[in-house]
This record gives structure tokens, sequence and C-alpha cells, in this order.
């Protein structure tokens, strides 16, 4: 009887052992970390594998978690990874007094567990009301307009802040979004008036330049089609005046040779080709006169008889 006693006794001892080794067996997944207390005080952090701690004695420290839905709980284990909190609309008072409602995106990083641990007591609604009350300080120094046209503006302002703030948390903010910027109805509907009024007033320039570059280019093509023309005209009286010019070269020419001829078959008859020109011009001139409708009287001048002479000469030198 006294065997069976010790042997129930040595199972349960046995049985207690396994469940303190098991107890003190801690398999910590990659990208995650446990603080170990050891009676209270900070001991270490363990590491991602397996972990031996002594149960009882040392215990993992549990932190607040914030889920994707925005619940708290309480864990014993600390993401490493990079968390995003998605906030609710706040509103918030521009530099110009117009109420506008805002709702961010927060990129974060725990880098220290220890001081994310000990340094603040609920990390998740700390860097929540963080994200707010800066938000608040960055869209309050500016107006509506700006708020609008300048997220990146404003991401790069809070991000800065939050950063310089959650650093004693062992916290490094990586980057802050701007979701939604949502001024008031009345707001609203005057912003899209002055947007249309906009759209309208560049379209009207647009119309007025598309005129003005019109008539521009219609002016310069009339010009242009002048300016052809004129040289067009001027190439057409140079190629006459050089087709006159060149008509009386060679009718002059012409003469020129006719001349040659006539006063070389007039010498060769002994008689003055000069005194011979002068008659024939003469007889020409005469013959011309006398056309006239309106020429009743034709007067000889007096150095006529110097021509008749001359005709007496023609007379002469063909009957020689």
């Amino acid at each position: 009887m006294h065997l069976t006693v010790l042997n129930i006794v040595l199972i349960v001892l046995g049985i207690l052992v396994v469940i303190y080794i098991l107890r003190g067996i801690k398999i910590v997944s990659q990208s995650e970390t446990m603080i170990v207390e050891r009676l209270g005080k900070y001991n270490r952090t363990l590491n991602a594998g397996i972990n031996i701690v002594l149960p009882i004695i040392e215990q993992a420290k549990e932190v607040i978690v914030r889920q994707q839905n925005g619940r708290l709980y309480r864990a014993n284990r600390i993401d490493m990874r990079e968390q995003v909190y998605d906030f609710d609309k706040q509103s918030v008072i521009t530099k110009d007094n117009v109420m506008t409602e805002i709702n961010a995106l927060l990129y974060f990083q725990i880098v220290d567990p220890m001081k994310s641990t000990y340094e603040i007591q609920n990390l998740p609604v700390a860097i929540e009301k963080l994200t707010q009350t800066t938000l608040r300080n960055v869209v309050g120094e500016m107006e509506l307009d700006e708020t609008l046209t300048s997220r990146d503006t404003i991401n790069s302002k809070l991000r800065n802040v939050l950063d310089d703030a959650t650093n004693k948390w062992g916290v490094k903010v990586n980057r802050v979004e701007l979701q939604d910027i949502t001024p008031p109805e009345s707001i609203r509907r005057t912003m899209e008036l002055q947007m249309q009024a906009e759209r309208n007033r560049r379209a009207e320039i647009l119309k007025a330049e598309g005129e003005k570059q019109a008539q521009i280019l219609n002016s310069e093509g009339e010009k242009q089609a002048e300016i052809n023309a004129a040289e067009a005209d001027k190439q057409a009286n140079i190629l006459k005046a050089e087709g006159e010019a060149r008509a009386k070269v060679l009718q002059a020419e012409a003469e020129a040779a006719a001349i040659r001829n006539i006063a070389e078959a007039v010498a060769d008859r002994g008689a003055d080709p000069v005194n011979y020109l002068l008659a024939v011009k003469y007889i020409e001139t005469l013959k011309e006169v006398a056309s006239g409708q309106e020429n009743k009287t034709v007067y000889l001048p007096y150095e006529a008889t110097n021509v008749l002479g001359s005709l007496g000469g023609i007379k002469d030198l063909f009957a020689k």
C-alpha cells in the first residue's frame, strides 16, 4: 500500500515537472518578440525561435495591441512588423475657420520593444491621440484651399512631428497619408461653382486665343500672298523688260546689218552712203506725213533742197 501511494506521488510529481518544463518553453514567431519579467522586473527580450523561461518566477509582459477594426486587447507578444492605423474622420478647423473632416493613415514600426512597453502605458491610444492633435495643429495653420492642394506638405509635417514625438517610445513613424479631406456641403457647392467658372474662363481664353491665332495666320497668309503676287509682277515686268530690250537689241542689230549692206552696195557704185540713207529716211517721213487724214497741206523745210539733191544722187545710183 505504501508503494502504491509512493508511485502515485511520483507520477504526480513527474506530471508537474513535465507541465513546468512545458510552460517554460516559449516559441516566438518570426517578426515577433516577448518581454520577460523576473519577479516583476524587466529581465530580457526574447527573439524568434525556441526560448526557455522559468515559470512562476519569470513571466511574459502583456501589452495592449490594436486590431484592424480598432478594438484593443492584451497580448504577451509584440509585433515588430510595420503596422498601419486607419483613424476615423475627425473635425479640424482650418486657418480661415472652415470646419473640415479629415481621416488619416499612419504607418509605423516598433524598433525598441522595451521602450514601447515601459515608456508608454497604452501605445495604440497614445499614437492615435498624438496623430489627431498634430493633425489639428498642422491643418490649423493652413487655409482650406492650401489644405486641399498641399497633401504632401501636410503628410511630411505630420511624419516629422510624430516621428520625433514617438522616438522615446521606441516607435519609428515611416509615413502618414491623408485619405479624405471633406469640407462642408456649402463649401463644396461653392467650390464646384468656382471650378465650373474657372473651366468656362479657360474655355473662353482658349477660344479667344484660337481666334487670335487664326486672324494672325490669315493676315500672314494674305501678306504672303500679296508679297508673292508683287514678286510675280516684278519678275514678269523684269522678264518683259528684258524681252523688249532683247528685241530692240536684235532690231538694232538687224538695222545695223541692213545699213552696212546698203552702205557697201552704195559705196560699190561710187555714191555717198550717207546721202542715200538720209534721202530714204526723208521719203519715209514724207510718206507718213502725207498719209495723215487731217494733214491737208505739207510744208517742206528749207534744208529739203539738200535732200532733193540726194534724191538726184539716188537716181544716178540706180542709173549706174
